[in-house]
Order: structure tokens, then sequence, then C-alpha cells
């Protein structure tokens, strides 16, 4: 018997600092109908990520925010439990940018149906989805790797950062993480092939990154902001390159401390930083899709999912991204 409810998350107020629970309501309505041209999707994974944090403040950026009282929407890999498009049919694995829900109707713009591949359909929203082709355009187009260099990830035993070390790698590069806590360290070492860990809750970022990065640094992939990349940023290169993809030290801070300005580093070392967001290298999507499917199905790339079980459990899951407990990929399983 198909549900009559349907569960959705809606932002009912802009987080001070932490989003906590009372900044989100879940709501009960009825199961959507699809009409001419729609799909019914039964959301069974949903993605939270660090950029949804900059979405529920209600100032310009790169997306419009989150408004209130509505549904927020995500990353999802779901299965259409009912069509009326002529180019879905009932059982179809898809993903696309949905609503935190049970169910959501899309019209089938900007919902791709997933391929059969050498991973599980979740892979969609991990290795083979944003975090990935994140990974890979930035690396590649910006960072620009070459062997014999050094390159520097933060934010390492995430979604994105894992797989820039890995990548990096691949490209003959003497690769250091930054992470927060042993299992991370002994993760990214043991299990993904990087040179060296440093663990910033228990030694001086300043000091280890002198220990193992003896030669300074020639990529920094920037993930989280704050002290750890100032500590990069004032060992980098002569023409070092540094991909600014994220700053989640900074994104619950409603007035960061101000840090080093860094003009002066990049200025005598000509380096260059560029920000960026995927959707910049729209048009080279299945090209990256291609490579990272290639090198995942050949095992030259592993990836981990940290995976939270229940709608009612998407705000802890969200939580945690910014206390550091996920390795890998954070996704909620909703059915």
């Amino acid at each position: 018997m198909k549900p009559t409810n349907n569960r959705q998350i809606r932002l009912i107020r802009r987080p001070q600092g932490m989003p906590e629970p009372d900044d989100f309501l879940i709501t009960e309505e009825p199961v959507p109908q699809p009409g001419n041209g729609e799909v019914l999707v039964r959301t069974v994974y949903l993605s939270v990520d660090p950029y949804m944090r900059g979405r529920m403040r209600d100032v310009k950026s790169y997306v419009p925010p989150f408004p209130l009282n509505e549904v927020l929407t995500g990353g999802v890999v779901g299965q259409v439990v009912e069509s009326r498009h002529p180019d879905y049919q009932t059982g179809d694995l898809v993903t696309g940018m949905l609503e935190w829900a049970d169910y959501s109707v899309s019209t089938g713009e900007k919902l791709n149906k997933i391929p059969e591949g050498p991973a599980p359909a979740s892979a969609a929203l991990s290795v083979l989805g944003m975090p990935g082709l994140t990974a890979y355009f930035g690396l590649l187009d910006i960072g620009k790797p070459q062997a014999g260099e050094t390159v520097v990830v933060s934010g390492a035993a995430g979604a994105v950062g894992s797989i820039v070390g890995q990548i990096a790698k691949l490209k003959g590069c003497q690769v250091v993480g930054i992470a927060g806590s042993r299992e991370k360290v002994d993760y990214l070492t043991k299990e993904l092939g990087f040179d060296a860990v440093i663990n910033y809750r228990e030694e001086s970022v300043p000091e280890a990154l002198d220990k193992v990065c003896p030669k300074g640094v020639d990529v920094y992939f920037d993930n989280v902001g704050g002290p750890i990349s100032d500590a990069v940023l004032a060992r980098i290169n002569y023409q070092a390159r540094i991909p600014l993809c994220g700053q989640i030290s900074l994104y619950n801070q409603e007035n960061p401390e101000p840090g080093p300005r860094v003009q002066g580093a990049l200025l005598i070392n000509s380096a260059l930083m560029k920000g960026f967001i995927v959707s910049d290298y729209q048009e080279h999507f299945q090209e990256g899709m291609a490579q990272l499917s290639q090198w995942v199905g050949e095992g030259k790339i592993r990836y981990r999912e940290n995976i939270v079980d229940g709608l009612e459990n998407t705000i802890a899951a969200f939580q945690g991204l910014f206390k550091g407990e996920n390795i890998g990929k954070q996704l909620v399983r909703v059915s």
C-alpha cells in the first residue's frame, strides 16, 4: 500500500552559530501527486553538505538563500514510484536536487538517471557526484599538480579532501593531509595512501608542516580556512596554486576573527589562489564522471560513506559535519 503521509524538513529560523534542531521543523503533508510531464520520486538517500549552512543565512552568495518555512532542498538519490513523464519509468533510480522529504515531485529538469557502474547508487552523491567532481576539477584545473610536487589538503578525510589526495597521488605528488582524529589519520595513511597526515587536534600544525613539508607547499587544496590555512599559506612555494573550495571552520561564526592577510604571501611567491564552485565546470561533468568511474572501477580511488538512518536524524547528521564526525561523504538513508 502506498503511504499517504510525506514528511518534510523545513527551515523555520535562521541559525545563529551552530544550527540547532529548533531551527527546523518536520511537517507532514499528503504525498504529492505528479501531473502531466512529472514524476514522483521516493527518497532513498539524501546528502547533507557544508555549503548548505551558507544558504541558511539571508545574504548574497552564489546560490539564493533558503526561504524560511519552505522545505529544504539538496542532493538526493531516489526511485521513481510514479511517472507521467515520457523519459522516466517506475523503478528508475535517479539523482537530482530534490526536497528533504520522503517524496518529491519533479518535472525531470536536472534529474538524471543513475547508470549501472562500479559503485552503488549512493555514489552518485559522493565519489561519482558533486564531491568527486569538486575534487577532480578543483585540483586538476586550478591546482595543476605535477609529479614530485607537495600537495597539502585540509579537511582531508571529508568527501572532497579524501578524493583530492588520491588524485594527487595518481599524479605522482607527495600528499599531506590535515584532519582531526587518529581514526582519520589511520584511514588516510593506511587505506588511501597519503604520505603524511597532521592531526590538528593533537599537534601544532605549523611545526608539523615544517617537518613533513621541508621543501614547502606547491599546491594547497583549502577546504577549511581559519588558522590551519594561515599556517599552510605561510609555507607556499614560488608559483604555488591554491584551489579555494571551502571554509568550513568559519561557517558557523557570526563574526569571524580577522586572520593574517594573504596578499603578501601570494605576491612574493607569484602564487595563484582561486575560489570555485563545481557548477563552473558543468559543461565538463561527463568527462569528470567518466574518469572518476574508471578510477573507482580499477581500484585506484577508494571512498567511504558515513550513513545515518532515518529522515528524522537529518539535522543531527548535518550538525556532525561541523563537529568532524564523518569520514568521507555524510548521507542520510531515508528508505
